[in-house]
């Protein structure tokens, strides 16, 4: 898939963290971006999310993205927190309810192509009894739809 996308991630810093672990944090969820402290709090910008896309894959949270994801959505794109101390592991836990004390790292995705509910769709697939039901994103160039079992 051929998109055009902007996220900014941001993440406070407290002053009883060490910013080297949050930015791993931020790093280990998103590798392709960069954070930069300012102002008490990390900055990243980044322009995929298939790296985040296959964590999500991974750790069969697809449903569970999927709903934060529309329900955070708008006509330009979407939103989402992570808890922190999961991201520090290498895991998605999407942050709900009251805030944690440390602050959450704050994800706000700008969509320009395709519209935001296709780029979802690409990163968080329905799924069918867990299984993502686009079999282009599962197989990737390897798909052929004359091999499908539908």
């Amino acid at each position: 898939m051929i998109y055009s996308i902007d996220v900014r991630i941001e993440a406070p810093v407290r002053d009883t963290e060490v910013t080297d672990r949050v930015a791993d944090a931020v790093r280990n969820v998103f590798p392709d971006a960069d954070p930069v402290h300012e102002d008490g709090r990390l900055v990243a910008e980044a322009h995929t999310l298939d790296a985040f896309s296959d964590v999500l894959h991974e750790q069969e949270i697809l449903d569970t993205a999927r709903r934060v994801f529309l329900r955070n959505s708008t006509d330009e794109g979407f939103s989402f927190s992570l808890k922190k101390q999961a991201a520090f592991e290498g895991v998605v836990n999407f942050a709900v309810g009251e805030p944690d004390e440390l602050g959450e790292i704050d994800v706000d995705v700008r969509v320009r192509e395709p519209d935001v509910e296709a780029f979802i769709d690409y990163v968080a697939p329905e799924t069918d009894e867990g299984r993502p039901v686009d079999p282009v994103r599962e197989y990737g160039d390897r798909f052929d739809p004359e091999d499908a079992e539908y």
